[in-house]
C-alpha cells in the first residue's frame, strides 16, 4: 500500500500497542478479531480513540456528516425538537466525536425554541472528551452549561439518543463458513507480524447465530456482537423516547450478500481508505459495516419498538434539508456554491445518500416520525 508515512512519534505509539496485543496473544496463542479491535481503537493511552492524533474531519483520517455541512446536524435538529417537544426530555449523544454535531444541534435547537435542559454526551476517549469541550465552549458559550459528560450511561434517561457512526467502530467477530461448518477467524503474531487464523467455533451464543445466516462455501464476514449488546444497554436506560442511529450498513439480505464474501472491514489512514486491519495499529480506524437487522432483532428483544428506517438522503430531506440550504440566496455563489456541494455529499447515492441508513428506535411514543415520513425501508431489514 502506498500510504502516509507517520511521523518518528506516531510510529513509536503504534509500536508500543503492537507489542502490547502481541504479549496477549502470546498467553494463548490466538485472539478474537473482536479483541484486537477493541485493543486497537481503545486501549488506555494507545488506541486509535484512546490517543491524541486528529482524527475527524479534512487533518484527520476520515470526515463524517457533520464534519461536510452544519447542514447535517441542522436538518437532524428538527427530529430531535419532535422528540423534545413531545416528551419534555434531554439529548444524549452517544460518542461524539469532534463536538461538530452537538454544536450544529444545539445551534439549530436554539433557533427553533426547543432547547434541552440538558445536552448528554457519553464519551468514552478523555482525548476527544476535552476536544469537544473546547469546541462547544469556544463556539456557544451561552450553551455551554447545559452539555454535560458522562462516564457511562444514565439509569434512566426520557428525550431523544442520538448515535452518529458509532455501531461501525464496536469490534466485530469474523466468522469463516466453509466445507459445511463455521470457524473464528482471529489474529495470531507469527515473525513479528499479526496474520489471520481460523479456530473452531464453540457452542455457544456466536456460533448459534453463525449457523443461522446462509452464507456460502468460503465466505467470510461478521457478527457485530458488541453493538447488539450496546443497543440493549440504550433500551435498558430508555424510559421514554427515540434513539437515532445514523451508520453505514444493510439490512441482513444484503449484508450477507454472496458477492460480499469478503466482509465488510474497512480502515482509514489519513484520508485513505483500505482493508488491511493489521496496518499500523493505533494509527488507524478500523470498521465494520453495521447489520442493521440484528441491530433491530436486539432491539425489539430488548423491548423497544422499530420506528422508522430509510437512507440518509431520505431522512434528511424529510427534516428539512433543501429549505435550509434554501435559506442561503443562490446568487450569493460564494455562500451557495459550496453548501450544494455539500448537501450532495451528504445526500447523493453516489456518496452518503444511499449506503447511510439512519435508525429509529421508540419506547413509550406512538407517533410519526418527521424524519421518516416518506421512503421507509423497514421491508429491507
Amino acid at each position: 500500500m502506498s500510504l502516509p508515512v507517520p511521523t518518528p512519534a506516531a510510529q513509536a505509539i503504534s509500536e508500543q500497542l503492537t507489542q502490547r496485543i502481541a504479549r496477549e496473544i502470546a498467553e494463548s496463542g490466538w485472539i478474537s478479531f473482536a479483541r484486537y479491535m477493541e485493543l486497537a481503537l481503545y486501549a488506555p493511552g494507545l488506541g486509535y480513540y484512546s490517543a491524541g492524533a486528529a482524527k475527524f474531519g479534512a487533518a484527520g483520517d476520515f470526515v463524517t456528516g457533520p464534519e461536510i455541512s452544519p447542514l447535517f446536524g441542522r436538518s437532524l435538529a428538527h427530529q430531535v425538537a419532535q422528540v423534545l417537544t413531545i416528551t419534555g426530555g434531554n439529548v444524549l449523544e452517544v460518542g461524539a466525536g469532534s463536538g461538530r454535531l452537538a454544536c450544529d444541534l444545539l445551534a439549530e435547537l436554539a433557533r427553533l425554541d426547543r432547547l434541552p435542559q440538558r445536552y448528554c454526551i457519553l464519551e468514552v476517549s478523555a482525548d476527544l472528551r476535552e476536544r469537544q469541550q473546547q469546541l462547544i465552549a469556544g463556539e456557544l458559550p451561552a450553551l455551554a452549561e447545559r452539555v454535560v459528560w458522562l462516564d457511562s450511561l444514565p439509569a434512566t434517561f426520557t428525550g431523544c439518543i442520538v448515535g452518529n457512526e458509532v455501531l461501525d467502530a464496536m469490534p466485530v467477530h469474523v466468522l469463516h463458513w466453509h466445507d459445511g461448518g463455521v470457524a473464528e477467524r482471529g489474529v495470531a503474531w507469527e515473525h513479528q507480524r499479526f496474520v489471520w487464523r481460523d479456530r473452531a467455533l464453540p457452542d455457544g451464543h456466536l456460533r448459534e447465530l453463525a449457523q443461522a445466516i446462509p452464507a456460502g462455501d468460503d465466505y467470510i464476514s461478521e457478527i457485530g456482537l458488541a453493538a447488539q449488546g450496546f443497543i440493549g444497554s440504550l433500551a435498558q436506560c430508555l424510559s421514554v423516547g427515540v434513539v437515532i442511529l445514523i451508520d453505514y450498513g444493510f439490512g441482513e439480505s444484503e449484508y450477507y450478500h454472496p458477492q460480499r464474501d469478503q466482509g465488510t472491514i474497512m480502515c482509514h489512514y489519513r484520508q485513505h481508505a483500505h482493508d488491511d486491519p493489521f496496518y499500523l495499529p493505533g494509527l488507524q480506524d478500523i470498521t465494520a459495516h453495521v447489520d442493521f437487522t440484528a441491530v433491530t432483532v436486539a432491539a425489539i428483544d430488548a423491548g423497544l419498538n422499530l420506528a422508522g428506517y430509510t437512507s440518509q438522503a431520505q431522512f434528511l430531506i424529510n427534516c428539512g434539508i433543501t429549505d435550509l440550504l434554501a435559506q442561503t440566496p443562490a446568487d450569493d455563489a460564494a455562500a451557495y456554491i459550496p453548501q450544494v456541494t455539500a448537501a450532495q455529499k451528504l445526500m447523493s447515492p453516489a456518496e452518503m445518500g444511499e449506503l447511510f441508513k439512519v435508525l429509529a428506535l421508540s419506547r413509550g411514543l406512538d407517533m410519526p416520525l418527521l424524519g421518516f415520513t416518506q421512503g421507509d425501508q423497514r421491508r429491507r431489514l
